[in-house]
């Protein structure tokens, strides 16, 4: 993809992307994409989308390898987002982590500063992932909200307490919590409702980690055919030209299940490289033939 390119990110995505983080190396720039379009190449895809998710809010500019994905921050629907004007912004609950992970960094980047708080308090805490247990993270700690919504940077204070009340008082805490499943505990009455696992926030100490945008990989990209052909704009194979993985479009749009673009990898990267395999063998039978 073109990930780690700001430029394009701007010009494909949109503005602000230029801003975001990159999850992982400084060297995915387009590159590739971009000469064989050169070529004649065809694009497809969905090209104003990624994969891009909620990540520390001070992590560095590129991934860092002693790091890891440890940046991430995916137990947001245990809790609840709270944006630089104390509001909540967006259903934490909507769907299990695996199906909203990916488009909630887009969500979180479009808020005022491209950046959000996730409060959790003492009850979910034991459900927490281990990424929020490192030392390179923005967090503090509270007894009371009163004083918690005070130590959130950038954010309106009183706002913020004044959306976490109204959450609280919005919860349908009859319903049964259950992480297991989507349990239907939700929220009625609010802009922003929550669909799932909504817990009332009242068990101190309560806790709150700031997170940005970190974009994982982008979703517009070359044209391929079974074969792992990449195709021309007048829809005929490039002849010796293969391609799998995140330079590939036309496999995700809006949105990626998690997981599956290790699958995507996996599978055409086979295909790419037998029939690539296959058609330098069968090209160097034709010089042997000719003598050359």
């Amino acid at each position: 993809g073109f990930q780690a390119n700001a430029e394009m990110r701007a010009r494909y995505l949109g503005p602000g992307w230029e801003l975001a983080k990159v999850r992982g190396t400084r060297f995915n720039t387009g590159d590739v994409i971009r000469t064989a379009l050169a070529i004649g190449a065809a694009p497809v895809g969905n090209w104003s989308g990624c994969h891009a998710v909620a990540w520390e809010r001070n992590a560095p500019e590129f991934g860092d390898l002693a790091v890891g994905d440890q940046f991430q921050k995916h137990s947001y629907p245990w809790g609840i987002y709270i944006n630089a004007e104390g509001k909540r912004f967006v259903d934490e609950g909507a769907d299990f982590r695996n199906y909203t992970y990916a488009k909630y960094g887009r969500v979180i980047l479009s808020q005022p500063g491209q950046f959000a708080w996730q409060i959790f308090d003492a009850k979910v805490k034991s459900q927490l992932r281990d990424e929020y247990r490192i030392k390179q993270v923005t967090k503090v700690t509270a007894n009371t909200l009163e004083e918690l919504v005070k130590k959130l940077d950038d954010v309106n204070a009183d706002a913020a307490l004044k959306e976490i009340k109204a959450y609280n008082a919005a919860v349908r805490t009859e319903i049964p919590f259950n992480p297991n499943v989507k349990d239907g505990r939700c929220t009625t009455g609010l802009a922003v409702n929550k669909s799932n696992w909504a817990n009332t926030l009242d068990t101190p100490p309560f806790e709150a980690y700031a997170v940005t945008c970190g974009i994982t990989f982008t979703f517009g990209g070359l044209r391929i055919n079974t074969g792992a052909q990449v195709m021309s704009t007048d829809g005929e194979p490039i002849p010796g030209l293969y391609a799998a993985g995140e330079l590939v479009g036309g496999i995700f749009y809006f949105n990626y299940p998690g997981g599956t673009g290790l699958t995507n990898g996996s599978v055409f990267g086979r295909i790419a490289g037998a029939n690539a395999a296959k058609a330098a063998r069968s090209e160097s039978r034709s010089k042997r033939v000719a003598g050359t």
